[in-house]
């Protein structure tokens, strides 16, 4: 057995049977300087609450597994030292040995299933990393959406990866990839890519509809929904290809492997263009957690 608590605010979502949306905890701790980091995740919850539902931000706190946070708790996360960035292989470690961790999105998904919590919403999934043929570096959100039933609102993958070959990894493991509103599928900053989404839904309450149907099927595993970042606060993708190749050659050059690789282009790609790539990833995430908490509103009314 481990210890699980639930915030105040999630706990009386859950006794009135409202709609929740689980959030992530790694953009407190290693996606955004303090007090961006802290502003940002109470403006995404903020978000939530606006559009109907409940925020249950995840984290692991001295081993306790928390689904929500209260005011303080976000606050201390945001400037902690020496949390751990955990996922479906460490998470259990963490917890059993009482240290401290923000959740990436497997170990989110993860939370969600424990909790009861059919939704979340994150910036973008992780996936398989360019150059993967030779170094085999595939992020553990597509195993997780493959297994655990969770529906996931992103803006696609993220733009640093090797967006066709993460699409074939989603089709072979049987993840339904679902782009919202659009033919396209969202290349995270960007609203359009050149490739055409698997699937495309228009409405929340169509999407709400698949899960329950996924469940209803018995059939394991997610759903990722692609939700594109709004045109007005996107960078567009051509602009962003000779930046993403650049920091690519300079990740290799420096011998940055495995898990330094992701948050060392981010930050690179921060710098060549000038802070609009976080400027852009804000309004994506909190575009995303309007979109969930629609769904999760949605699914409630189908099951009562």
């Amino acid at each position: 057995m481990f210890d699980i608590r639930y915030s105040r605010e999630v706990q009386a979502a859950r006794d009135a049977g409202s709609a929740i949306v689980a959030l992530e905890s790694t953009i407190i701790t290693h996606g955004m300087p303090y007090p961006q980091n802290v502003e940002v995740a109470a403006q995404v919850e903020q978000d939530i609450r606006d559009a109907g539902a409940t925020p249950a931000t995840v984290a692991v706190l001295s081993g306790v597994l928390h689904i929500g946070l209260e005011a303080d708790q976000l606050a201390d996360l945001g400037t902690a030292q020496g949390v751990a960035k955990v996922s479906r292989a460490d998470m259990p470690v963490c917890i059993a040995n009482g240290t401290s961790g923000s959740t990436t999105v497997a170990a989110t998904m993860i939370a969600a299933r424990i909790a009861g919590i059919d939704v979340f919403a994150t910036g973008g999934i992780g996936g398989v990393h360019r150059g993967a043929e030779s170094t085999f570096d595939i992020s553990a959100d597509l195993l997780e959406l493959a297994q655990t039933p969770v529906t996931v609102v992103a803006a696609g993958a993220k733009a640093i990866l090797d967006i066709p070959k993460t699409l074939e990894m989603l089709e072979t493991h049987g993840v339904p990839v679902i782009a919202y509103g659009q033919n396209s599928f969202p290349a995270f900053w960007s609203s359009q890519s050149e490739l055409v989404a698997p699937l495309r839904l228009d409405r929340a309450d169509q999407i709400a509809r698949t899960h329950a149907m996924r469940g209803a099927m018995g059939l394991p595993g997610g759903q990722l929904v692609a939700n594109p970042i709004p045109v007005a606060d996107q960078i567009a993708a051509a602009e962003l290809a000779p930046i993403i190749a650049q920091a690519q050659t300079e990740a290799e050059e420096n011998g940055i492997a495995g898990k330094e690789v992701t948050p060392f282009l981010l930050s690179r790609i921060f710098e060549l263009t000038e802070g609009r790539s976080l400027t852009a990833n804000i309004a994506l995430v909190r575009n995303n957690a309007r979109l969930a908490a629609e769904i999760a509103r949605e699914l409630r009314m189908l099951v009562r």
